[in-house]
């Protein structure tokens, strides 16, 4: 049977027991996940349910991920022997993040680890410029790019304009808007001192960011969730509302053709992120790839039939995907982001806010990360659904300020 925005069913997989962790499910394949932020913590709860064991390597003790995966160790992602000792006696590994050298990838293909995304898909996520090229070859729509080398060549590209490093940012870092060339200095001194490249891209005269996910499996199935309108607060994402309001069908159905066939050029496995700009006349741009769940699919845990997390399992392992079908007409996602400690007493109790917010609306579904609180810092996010718009942006806006302490003083 196919799902709604479900390819075909793959074939049915034969497990490779792990003997190696007598610990471990002797029944499942066991999976890596590299990276011990937010997102890996996440797929924890869908592996408990489909009894899939996770095996972790951390960046550092008690960091999100480590809090709730047991079995996990602590190693440099960079380095080689740290990727070999957590894969070891792994099916498959996965990521958390993309920042995973590319040759270490291939050496872990190398020793028969099913690496999911692969390294030649993983690059156009990994750098910006590759990305750019790539892209720009199949066709697809992007702002005008070029890789720069000094500021006479952004001024030969054009003021204003958006200078990128081609690897490592993230958030709203390495990014930056340039209207002079006293702008350029940072970017380029920045670029010296990591060695990386900076991408020049026009400065997009959008209406709003919109966000394409979809997930795909090594046989090739495939699904895709509806199109968000994504809102950014300092170069975060701030506010997620699926679907995307005022959004034609015409126009979601061409961000979501577009994200399916970037995928399957790409051979990604697992979830992708197709993060794009919708111009005031009416055009989609692609402004840039996550292969790994992302900030703008937090929604599909409560709001959807099966949430990105429990998909990206499913499609790493070559599992028959789940429906991306939402569960209400709306839902909304808003991020908890770290404020001002209280009183400068130390990171904030997150979990204070829990009384009033859970009180105040039963419906709410809360997911904090284990993370202290730090100014600007993703530390959670909120989640609600329903069947009026206005009142779940209010319910949701309103639980993220209590936990962020932005209404501790106001009454109801």
């Amino acid at each position: 049977m196919r799902l709604p925005g479900c390819g075909a069913p793959p074939p049915t997989l034969a497990p490779v027991p792990d003997t190696s962790h007598p610990d471990r499910n002797p029944l499942a394949p066991t999976l890596a996940v590299i990276g011990g932020g937010q997102l890996a913590r996440m797929m924890a709860q869908p592996a408990l349910a489909l009894a899939l064991p996770l095996r972790l390597l951390a960046e550092a003790p008690g960091v999100s991920a480590a809090q709730v995966i047991v079995d996990h160790e602590v190693g440099d992602y960079r380095d080689l022997d740290a990727l070999r000792a957590i894969t070891e006696g792994c099916a498959v590994v996965t990521f958390d993040h993309e920042h995973v050298p590319t040759d270490h990838l291939r050496a872990l293909e190398a020793d028969g680890v099913a690496v999911r995304p692969g390294p030649d898909a993983l690059v156009h996520a990994q750098d910006k410029a590759v990305m750019r090229e790539r892209l720009g070859a199949l066709g697809v729509p992007c702002p005008r790019n070029a890789v720069v080398a000094d500021t006479a060549e952004v001024e030969e590209f054009g003021f204003p304009c958006v200078l990128k490093t081609t690897r490592g940012g993230y958030d709203g870092k390495g990014v930056w808007v340039v209207r002079s060339a006293a702008d350029c200095t940072e970017p380029f001194e920045t670029a010296r001192r990591t060695g990386v490249r900076i991408l020049a891209e026009e400065l997009v005269d959008f209406s709003r960011e919109l966000s394409a996910i979809v997930v795909r499996s090594p046989s090739g199935q495939a699904a895709a969730y509806p199109v968000v309108q994504t809102t950014q607060l300092d170069g975060i994402c701030h506010e997620v509302v699926a679907p995307a309001p005022d959004l034609s069908e015409e126009l979601a159905g061409q961000a979501q053709q577009l994200a399916l066939r970037v995928a399957g050029e790409l051979g990604v496995t697992g979830v992708l992120a197709v993060e794009l700009f919708e111009t005031r006349d009416g055009r989609i741009l692609v402004n840039e790839l996550a292969m790994r769940p992302h900030n703008t699919g937090h929604w599909t845990q409560d709001g959807a039939v099966t949430s990105q997390f429990e998909n990206h399992l499913r499609a790493v392992m070559d599992l028959p995907l789940g429906s991306p079908a939402p569960r209400a007409p709306w839902s909304v996602m808003v991020n908890i982001l770290g404020g001002p400690e209280p009183d400068g007493e130390g990171p904030g109790r997150l979990y204070d806010g829990y009384p009033h917010a859970l009180a105040r609306d039963p419906h709410l579904r809360v997911h904090l990360y284990g993370k202290e609180s730090r100014p600007g810092r993703k530390v959670g996010h909120v989640n609600v659904y329903g069947d009026d718009l206005e009142a779940c942006l209010e319910r949701a806006r309103h639980a993220a300020a209590w936990f962020r302490g932005d209404l501790g003083n106001e009454s109801e």
